[in-house]
């Protein structure tokens, strides 16, 4: 081989080798930017997951805020709807204790007036209806009692006298003749008239509110009174009666 073929193929192969190291190092150098990116990405990657959980948390953490906002107004409006009732229970109380206090009065006047109507007026069913006004009185006098209920009681016996006037009545009772006291059957229309009838009917009378006493009737009236018995209790269809009234009060 000649010197300048030698020499050819020395350069060749320097050429070769320093290709091959080139080759070799831009292999390396790609590599490891290939490595650098996938380092990068895996960052990136990171990063990006960890601002994902950041923004969950974030909206998580909104929402929640907004929950305990709409539960604070809420609760606020609750407040305040009870010191509205607080201050409405208060007045509620203090009207109770003032009508308390002006409807005790208001009741023993009306049972005053009660105790007086029964005692002028006609002498039916005595024994039960001055039973009824002392039991109201000792009723005002008890501490277990509501109001209330006081009240209410006081009304049924106004009630009840009232009935009195739109209702006809027979009952046996005890009429004081003299010194001794007579069974007699009663009959009271409403409150226009009161009579008795003597149980052997022998005897019939009306009550004289203007004289305050019982009158003795004609014997010609025992036979409508008797109709009239049978009809309050009943036992005969209702029918007209002639029989006399009281006169009636001049208006003052």
């Amino acid at each position: 081989m000649t010197k300048a073929k030698l020499l050819f193929f020395t350069l060749c192969l320097i050429s070769t080798h320093s290709f091959a190291v080139h080759l070799e190092s831009a292999e390396s150098i790609q590599i490891k930017r290939q490595n650098k990116a996938k380092k990068s990405q895996v960052r990136v990657e990171k990063i990006d997951d960890q601002a994902q959980k950041m923004l969950d948390e974030f909206r998580e953490a909104s929402l929640e805020l907004e929950n305990i906002r709409t539960y604070h107004n809420q609760l606020e409006k609750i407040v305040q709807s009870q010191e509205q009732e607080k201050k409405e229970l208060t007045q509620q109380m203090l009207d109770i204790e003032i009508t308390q206090r002006n409807i005790t009065p208001l009741m023993l006047r009306m049972l005053d007036v009660l105790e007086k109507f029964v005692a002028l007026d006609a002498p039916f069913l005595e024994k039960e209806r001055q039973l009824r006004v002392t039991h109201l009185k000792k009723l005002m006098d008890s501490s277990d009692i509501a109001l209330g209920e006081k009240f209410r009681r006081i009304l049924e016996a106004y009630l009840v006298e009232t009935e009195y006037g739109r209702t006809i009545e027979a009952y046996s009772g005890t009429l004081k003749q003299g010194d001794k006291n007579v069974t007699v059957d009663f009959l009271r229309l409403g409150r226009l008239g009161l009579y008795y009838l003597s149980l052997d009917e022998n005897e019939a009378g009306l009550w004289n509110k203007k004289e305050n006493r019982w009158q003795v009737l004609d014997d010609s009236y025992r036979s409508a009174i008797r109709q009239g018995l049978r009809i309050a209790k009943k036992q005969a269809a209702p029918d007209l009666l002639q029989l006399p009234l009281p006169a009636p009060e001049a208006v003052q």
